[in-house]
């Protein structure tokens, strides 16, 4: 059963995320980035790579989507993150020092 809210759920944000509307930019105001733009914040320092995100992110949950994305001045990570009892939380981490800003 695990599985099939799995599956079920990652349907549901592949069809969130293709939506300009709905996705995450439209959900907090924020421009995210294309993967070479973000390959890029990372090479240059100006945000910390995602999987050292993953490690500050330790309640356990599995992160099934990321995008970094400018809020503002500022870099954040925009991690959708499936808990153990398969709820999802969406997570901003400030993309610099890797602090969770909000869930």
């Amino acid at each position: 059963m695990s599985n099939f809210i799995a599956i079920l759920f990652l349907a549901a944000m592949f069809v969130w995320f293709g939506s300009p509307e709905y996705g995450p930019s439209a959900a907090y105001g924020d421009t995210c980035l294309s993967q070479g733009e973000a390959r890029q914040a990372v090479q240059n320092g100006d945000a910390i790579s995602l999987s050292e995100i993953r490690g500050s992110l330790a309640d356990g949950g599995e992160v099934v989507s990321a995008q970094l994305c400018r809020a503002g001045n500022r870099l954040v990570y925009i991690v959708n993150v499936l808990g153990s009892g398969g709820e999802v939380k969406r997570v901003r981490v400030d993309a610099r020092s890797g602090s969770i800003m909000g869930r």
